[in-house]
């Protein structure tokens, strides 16, 4: 006779991919975090609920360094999900997990849907995807409104519309905006120095491409309200008018 071990009450496992944001510090601790509040503070929201990973591969820290550094997140309500490239010597109890493994796309996620997230308590309406695997895009084909995320790690994203302020586009490739970029995007997002960023009008409150990213009041004043493309040169965000 075989017996039957699955039932209604059984827990069900399943396996998902989230994109995190990476943060690399590097010494002095002090002044990194400076650079850091002075990101946040220009892009308002900008880690709120969003999953963070906190490389220290290449950063020459003790123990105590380290727990002082989770606190210094702890105050700013930065959390952190799990700490990548930490000798065992360097974790203990309290701190977050050792994360390894880690890889900037999957290569069987090329055929997947891409995540668009919004707010659980907004009454925007979702935002309309067309996916086209085999370009490795996505093409939105509505505006993205202000508390919206529309996240593809797998290429490019073209947006037929504006991009709200409190709005953002990530990309594992190039961005395009056929309208009025006023959020934040971030192109390039797995490792890809090779993205690009189009839109017609600038007027954008951050922009990153590969990890590199510029505020708004750092902006050429002569190319806001004016259609612009951006590119990485030598660690350093490149901008032209387009004709």
């Amino acid at each position: 006779m075989t017996k039957v071990i699955t039932d209604a009450r059984s827990i069900r496992i399943k396996g998902r991919s989230f994109l995190a944001v990476v943060l690399s510090p590097d010494l002095p601790l002090e002044e990194w975090l400076t650079r850091l509040d002075d990101l946040a503070a220009r892009s308002a929201g900008f880690f709120l609920g969003r999953p963070v990973v906190l490389d220290v591969t290449d950063l020459d820290i003790d123990r105590g360094q380290l727990k002082e550094l989770l606190a210094a997140f702890a105050e700013r309500n930065v959390s952190i999900m799990g700490i990548e490239g930490a000798r065992p010597s360097l974790l203990g109890p309290g701190m977050p997990p050792a994360l390894k493994g880690g890889r900037p796309v999957s290569e069987d996620s090329m055929a997947r849907e891409p995540a668009v997230e919004l707010p659980a308590a907004s009454a925007a309406p979702e935002v309309v995807r067309d996916v086209r695997p085999a370009l490795q895009s996505m093409i939105v084909r509505e505006p993205i409104r202000s508390g919206q995320s529309v996240i593809f790690p797998e290429g490019d994203v073209t947006v037929i519309g504006s991009v709200a302020s409190g709005a953002e586009v990530i990309a594992g490739g190039s961005v395009h905006v056929y309208g009025t970029l006023r959020g934040r995007v971030m192109a390039g997002s797995v490792g890809n120095s090779s993205a690009r960023i189009f839109c017609r009008k600038l007027d954008a409150e951050l922009l990153a491409i590969d990890g590199i990213y510029q505020v708004a009041e750092n902006m050429a004043a002569n190319l806001k309200g004016q259609p612009v493309q951006l590119w990485l040169e030598n660690d350093t965000i490149m901008a032209e008018k387009l004709a």
